[in-house]
């Protein structure tokens, strides 16, 4: 069973910044993404950024060179670095796992959701 753990999140006034962390219990397919999304209330849900099982890195257009997501295997543990925080973050940040049987599945074959982690940009 896979369990995803997210911390870090918080209360930040404009300019500020946070680090979030995702640590990832049990075994996930080799060939995968993960990453993080946000929902704001009212919102869809949009993609912030994520990273696969290659190193290829994506974000999110708004993110703008302000966020950074990396990767510890030693630690089972992936980080998103979100710097000059503007009130439009304030969201519910997800991290994701997204495993796929082979290298030509089009659509994941399984998923795995944290909990979520509330983070709040005062103006």
């Amino acid at each position: 069973q896979v369990q995803l753990v997210e911390s870090g999140g918080g209360l930040v006034q404009t300019g500020g910044s946070l680090r979030l962390s995702c640590v990832v219990f049990g075994s996930i397919p080799s060939i995968h993404t993960m990453g993080w999304y946000r929902q704001a209330p009212g919102k869809q849900r949009e993609l912030v950024a994520a990273i696969a099982s290659g190193g290829m890195t994506k974000y999110g257009d708004f993110v703008k060179g302000r966020f950074t997501i990396s990767r510890d295997n030693t630690k089972n543990t992936m980080y998103l670095q979100m710097n000059s925080l503007k009130p439009e973050d304030t969201a519910v940040f997800y991290c994701f796992v997204f495993g796929y049987d082979s290298d030509s599945s089009l659509v994941p074959d399984n998923d795995y959701w944290g909990q979520g982690t509330q983070v709040t940009v005062s103006s």
